[in-house]
This record gives C-alpha cells, structure tokens and sequence, in this order.
C-alpha cells in the first residue's frame, strides 16, 4: 500500500471515530463501515484519541535528557499514560452528558409540541 493510500485509510478511520465519538453513528457501525470487530474498532478509538492527546501536549524545545533511573523514566510514563487515559475517560464522560442534555431537550421539545397538538385538536372539536 503506497504512502498517499495509508494516509487516506487512516483519514478514513478518523472520521469515522470522530462520527462515533460526536454521535452521529454508534461503536458498532462504525466497526462495520471500517470492517472491523467492535473490540478493534474500540483498540483504534483509543490508540487515535491517546496520540491526539499527545499531540497536542506542550514539548520542551531542544533534545530529550537522557534517563538517569529507567525505573523512575518507567513510572513517569506510566503517570503520563494513566493522566491521557483520565482524560480520555473525562472528555468521553463530558460528550456523554452533552448528548444525554441534548437528548431530554430534544424530548421536552417534543413533548411540549405534542401537548400543544393536542390543544389545538381539543379546540377544533369543540
């Protein structure tokens, strides 16, 4: 696969977990447009949005120092991951609480339609 087609694919994949993530499809359709298994579809969804997360991190400028205490550089990456999963988990928590306040809205709304149909029935009877 060339370099151009990669990009594309992984282009590809992008959309479709930023669809999923916004809501506009669910996990496992998305798992069926990348044909893929939900549990990849998932594996993808976290690699994409951790290397988002990363990315988007403040750098130091200039070369990395070297490690003195490979324990010590082992447990601070472990902190970072443990930090980019947090806030992982905290976006998805906060899109889901958007989606649920969109979704009583969307029912109040709707119900407040409703009631106001069947006033205007109730007129039209009389």
């Amino acid at each position: 696969m060339s370099d151009s087609e990669d990009k594309e694919l992984a282009r590809k994949r992008a959309a479709v977990i930023f669809a999923v993530r916004s809501g506009q499809i669910t996990a496992e359709e998305g798992a069926r447009r990348l044909g893929v298994s939900r549990k990849t579809y998932y594996e993808w969804e976290r690699r994409a949005l951790q290397a988002m997360t990363e990315a988007m991190e403040d750098r130091s400028p200039g070369r990395p120092s070297i490690p003195q205490d490979e324990e010590k550089q082992r447990l601070q990456d472990e902190i970072a991951e443990l930090r980019n999963k947090l806030f992982v988990a905290e976006k998805t928590v906060e899109v889901r609480d958007m989606l649920h306040a969109y979704e009583l809205h969307n029912a109040r709304a709707k119900k407040r339609a409703d009631e106001s149909e069947e006033k205007k029935q109730k007129r039209r009877k009389k």
